[in-house]
């Protein structure tokens, strides 16, 4: 399918998604929020695909939301019109591991899309921020909230209310990121990361997203009790079976994601 915002690549079991509004810095506006939306749809459905990375170019991940289309906006457009949680929620919620791969700036929404993901690898030229507050405004997608579980409330707080950004070596100290990349060998790295993902059992591995994720949305014993309901779970997939019996003959697993 072609998309006007975005551009979406398959290498292998792995599918690349790129923003694609070089001339406004990966502005995120709502076609392409629409666009990646369905992009998310149609490669969540398709069994061919196993991890998913998101980026953007080497100057911009995305620089944030898209200003000029927000600026006139009213209370009641946003509610009425459900303004993020139709469209970008969309990220969060794909049962398939998304990496984010982010160069350059990703600052607002962008920095927001990012956190949406499953982990981060940055490069060495990315910088984070939420910069809204220069704006009149506060983070809408999730800024206040996930910077604060990834990096803790003074550094957020000091974040969120002075708009400074944080380059890729505070971003990777403070926990926002899993790890730095040359920018030359993002792309690169990120796909061979995904690729490993997708080469393992996928019902495992949606498994465990959505128990690492539960440990942002509960206690640590209702946290434990959830996951040792998956645990036993997966002792009814074939790929249990075989991975264990592949370890026991020291071969390498054929996992048929089931």
């Amino acid at each position: 399918m072609a998309y006007e915002n975005i551009h979406v690549e398959m290498l292998g079991t792995v599918a690349v998604i790129t923003l694609n509004r070089p001339q406004a810095m990966n502005a995120l506006n709502a076609a392409l929020m629409a666009d990646l939306k369905a992009a998310l749809d149609d490669l969540e459905g398709n069994p061919e695909v196993g991890a998913i990375v998101l980026t953007g170019n080497e100057k911009a991940f995305a620089a944030g939301a898209d200003i000029k289309e927000m600026q006139n906006k009213s209370f009641v457009d946003n509610y009425n019109g459900n303004f993020i949680t139709k469209d970008w929620e969309r990220l969060e919620q794909c049962r398939k591991p998304v990496i984010a791969a982010v160069a350059g700036y990703a600052l607002g929404g962008g920095c927001e899309v990012a956190m949406m993901c499953d982990f981060i690898l940055a490069a060495n030229t990315a910088k984070f921020g939420q910069p809204e507050i220069r704006l009149g405004i506060i983070p809408g997608s999730g800024g206040t909230q996930r910077l604060t579980r990834f990096v803790g409330k003074s550094k957020a707080m000091e974040m969120v209310l002075t708009g400074r950004m944080m380059d890729a070596e505070e971003a990777e100290r403070a926990g926002l990121v899993s790890r730095i990349v040359p920018a030359e060998k993002l792309i690169e790295e990120a796909v061979k990361v995904a690729t490993e993902i997708a080469a393992l059992s996928r019902p495992a591995v949606m498994m465990a997203k959505e128990t690492v994720n539960r440990a942002y949305e509960t206690t640590l014993a209702e946290g434990v009790h959830f996951e040792r309901r998956m645990f036993y779970a997966t002792f009814a997939l074939s790929d249990q079976k075989e991975g264990m019996a592949a370890f026991a003959e020291k071969r390498k697993p054929r996992f048929k994601n089931c």
